[in-house]
């Protein structure tokens, strides 16, 4: 992971935090990772967290994985991440505006063709 991912992946769950109204010492309790490394990791100061507790701050915290793991640039686990992080994560480039403009462009093709943007059903070939 590098500076900008790492700055990136602590925004995203910093920001979540707030969102939820949860203290650091909440998540941490959640999450059983310690509340200095919860800090840490906000602050994009831990080049290299590890996986593992990324992905418990990020349950604590409802956030899905695959959307986390790709913003951090981790290889994404069983699912696939969902449109916006991706771009974003993909795409660098991209404005915000830009980004809202395909989203609202795939959903409309979407529902044009009665198709869901999570993914194939269970059991359906990719």
């Amino acid at each position: 992971m590098d500076e900008q991912q790492a700055q990136a992946l602590g925004g995203i769950l910093r920001s979540r935090r707030e969102e939820l109204g949860y203290s650091l010492r909440r998540v941490a309790e959640l999450s059983g990772v310690p509340n200095n490394s919860i800090l840490h990791i906000e602050q994009g100061r831990i080049g290299a967290p590890a996986p593992d507790k990324v992905a418990r701050v990020a349950a604590a915290l409802e956030l899905s994985l695959a959307d986390v793991y790709a913003i951090a640039g981790w290889a994404i686990p069983d699912d696939l991440p969902h449109f916006r992080p991706y771009l974003r994560t993909k795409y660098e480039g991209l404005s915000a505006e830009d980004i809202d403009a395909i989203e609202r462009y795939a959903s409309r093709l979407a529902r044009k063709r009665g198709v869901s943007l999570t993914g194939p059903a269970p059991g359906e070939d990719e």
